[in-house]
């Protein structure tokens, strides 16, 4: 007997290579083609920013929908993104804006940010009645802040419905508005108090998921322990210990398709676990590229958004110490201005030996992970992190702070754990410029001592973090909802 395969409708905003602004553009060109890998039928809706729309291949339009949250023209487009099916809203008056798809030239919210993630969510909730493209998903998988809504828009249908999946990328960014502007979401009025979306007040898209959604995922075990406490819950940590039972941490993944030193084409040479001579040549293109000169100790990356979470500033601290001892950084990153700022005043005021690119550039990013011996991730808290996950796979060690996905995925080299031969880097307890700088000079004594270095470096390398892994782990969650697909 033939087993239909699982139905997926996987909602979100960004996907890599068309659209980036964070790590979830990588999740989301990965995860779903793990899926489709796996057995299931995973297609993504994504609002028609304009780089999706002009980046979807083979596109046709499958459906014109009534005019809505001030949208006179509606249509839902089917292609390919990144090699996945792909469902797009060609709504040009909502989402037919230049630059970032979140925000203003000015780093402010557009204000009809509201309206623009409802739509989202009321058109994936509209796939339930199998009457577009003749596709009904079992489940509607939705990612952040910006799909919490379709959990409500599906809870509002009841009845038989597809399940509802969200998963939390990062609690801090909620989507929070002023109560009043619930009335534009045609939803029951009952929706909008404690038990739904309203939140002090104010209607917030990420309760909205965490509140209807029939399961919750995270994106590590740590962090989904973490967001149940005061500390990392973000006000809602009452909420999902209430929904303990319904939430399940789940590991990211890493794209090998684009992530893999014998391979990757942005790099000036290639290398791997058995042979790292090519990495000593990356190394030195990285230094020739941005007019560093290294000191005795190791070349630090830094590739991250700048915000208080990432911790730059306990880095920024700590740099007089660490410069003094030899180590050089090569910082890639942007977000918040005074960060900017100080980081550019650092590469000026240590120039040969910090270096700072302000912006966002695919291929520097690859060449800063591949040429640099170390990668730096002191942050605050971290839902899970990716670029400790790509060190490991370029020989980078990395050090991170004992929090969140940082936790699951990087094995400090303790003498217990050097013994048992599962160290992969270098980890610190607290978010203090301290506990940073005695990891950094553990990191410097074991620079000192290359086969020492060279075995931590293969041992991060030997981590099996393929999306493969975590496809599996999402499609059990998805058969505990729908155990006939």
């Amino acid at each position: 007997m033939t087993v239909r395969p699982m139905q997926v409708l996987y909602v979100s905003t960004e996907i890599h290579p068309a659209l980036k602004t964070g790590g979830l553009a990588d999740v989301n060109a990965a995860l779903p083609r793990a899926l489709c890998e796996a057995g299931a039928d995973a297609r993504l809706l994504l609002p028609g920013f304009p780089a999706l729309r002009d980046a979807l291949e083979g596109a046709r339009r499958v459906a014109s929908l009534a005019p809505r949250f001030g949208a006179d023209t509606i249509n839902l487009m089917r292609g390919s993104l990144a090699g996945i099916p792909t469902y797009l809203i060609d709504a040009p008056a909502l989402y037919g804006r230049p630059g970032n798809p979140y925000t203003r030239s000015d780093g402010s919210d557009w204000p009809d940010n509201l309206q623009r993630f409802a739509l989202l969510g009321l058109i994936a909730a509209a796939f339930a009645d199998g009457g577009i493209d003749a596709f009904r998903p079992d489940i509607v998988h939705g990612h952040d802040w910006h799909a919490g809504l379709a959990c409500a828009y599906l809870a509002a249908r009841g009845g038989d419905r597809p399940a509802a999946v969200f998963t939390v990328h990062n609690l801090a960014y909620q989507g929070s508005f002023p109560g009043d502007e619930f009335a534009r979401l045609g939803l029951p009025a009952h929706q909008f108090s404690m038990h739904g979306l309203e939140f002090h007040g104010a209607l917030n898209c990420m309760k909205a998921g965490l509140f209807y959604a029939d399961r919750i995922t995270t994106v590590s075990p740590t962090y989904a322990r973490e967001i149940q406490t005061d500390l990392h819950g973000m006000g809602m940590d009452g909420l999902l210990r209430s929904r303990a039972g319904a939430l399940r941490g789940i590991l990211n993944g890493v794209d090998t398709l684009h992530w893999n030193p014998a391979t990757d084409t942005h790099l000036p040479a290639h290398y791997d676990a058995l042979e790292l001579a090519g990495k000593q040549r990356c190394r030195a293109h990285l230094a020739g590229t941005l007019a560093l000169t290294p000191g005795e100790g190791p070349l630090v990356a830094v590739v991250s958004r700048l915000t208080p979470q990432k911790g730059l500033d306990i880095l920024l601290d700590a740099l007089p110490s660490l410069v003094a001892r030899g180590f050089t950084f090569a910082l890639l990153g942007s977000g918040d201005a005074r960060l900017e700022s100080a980081w550019r005043k650092a590469a000026d005021g240590y120039p040969g030996r910090v270096a700072v690119r302000i912006g966002y550039d695919e291929a520097l990013a690859h060449r800063l992970i591949a040429g640099a011996d170390m990668i730096a991730v002191p942050s605050r808290f971290e839902p899970c992190g990716l670029t400790q996950m790509y060190g490991m796979a370029y020989a980078t060690l990395p050090l991170v702070h004992r929090v969140g996905g940082l936790a699951d995925t990087v094995v400090d080299a303790s003498p217990a754990a050097l013994e048992r031969g599962d160290a992969s880097g270098f980890v610190f307890d607290r978010p203090h410029v301290d506990d940073l700088c005695a990891a950094f000079a553990r990191a410097r004594l074991a620079w000192s001592d290359a086969p020492l270095w060279q075995g931590l470096q293969r041992t991060g390398m030997a981590q099996n973090h393929a999306w493969s892994v975590p496809a599996l782990e999402y499609l059990a969650v998805y058969r505990e909802l729908r155990p006939q697909a």
